[in-house]
């Protein structure tokens, strides 16, 4: 790449992407229960080097900016913890796998259960090896990255070979994938993690990374 991957917040204005990063459509599939159980994705948005993406939810050409943070006084203040994951996350125990979880990441996506059990549950039970593959399967669709396993015997977190790019989640926040480096309108530079999801709602209390705060917001891309 000519231009080194990365993305900034800018005060009061919109997340600059650099370095041509893919921009697709993630979508959530569910079942007839609605529960979700697969990510499906679209093609590409665009194929510009540069571009503006809107995290103040006011813009009428989502998810890219069109200026309306500037006619919303948008003032988008960030305040992300600039801790890393393994200093905010709790482990879950587990058995040949650990699972760790930190709650102030999670966007609500769902994943990590459904009608009958959860991760939370699961966990326990995760000397079986047939649990232990569904919690790994819950675990690399959470898009966050709130949950996280790591193989017994290994010091590091277990990561699926996600693609570089910037999946925009339906009516959701943006899903940051593949190691991009991610820094705040302050100049702090976030821990890099291989995945990782930004507001783009503009109510999260933890900008520029997401809180769920679009669910009670009523975010819409429409």
């Amino acid at each position: 790449m000519s231009e080194e991957q990365s993305i900034v917040s800018r005060p009061g204005g919109p997340l600059m992407v650099s370095g041509a990063v893919p921009v697709v459509r993630k979508t959530a599939v569910h079942s007839e229960h609605g529960e979700p159980l697969a990510w499906k994705t679209s093609e590409g948005l665009t194929d510009r080097a540069t571009y503006a993406l809107c995290r103040c939810g006011e813009s009428e050409n989502k998810p890219f900016c069109d200026g309306a943070h500037a006619a919303a006084g948008f003032e988008g203040d960030d305040s992300a913890d600039a801790s890393t994951y393994a200093d905010r996350s709790k482990e879950l125990g587990g058995t040949g796998i650990t699972v760790s979880d930190d709650r102030s990441i999670c966007v609500h996506a769902g994943f990590c259960g459904n009608r009958a059990t959860n991760i939370w549950k699961q966990t326990k039970d995760t000397d079986d090896s047939l649990v232990r593959l569904a919690v790994i399967n819950e675990v690399e669709k959470c898009p966050s990255g709130a949950i996280t396993y790591r193989f017994d015997g290994d010091a590091t977190d277990a990561e699926a070979d996600y693609p570089v790019q910037v999946g925009v989640i339906d009516d959701g926040p943006l899903w940051v994938t593949g190691g991009i480096p991610v820094t705040t309108s302050a100049g702090t530079d976030l821990e890099t993690r291989t995945r990782v999801t930004l507001c783009r709602c503009g109510a999260s209390a933890n900008k520029p990374l997401c809180d769920g705060s679009h669910k009670e917001a009523g975010f819409s891309d429409s």
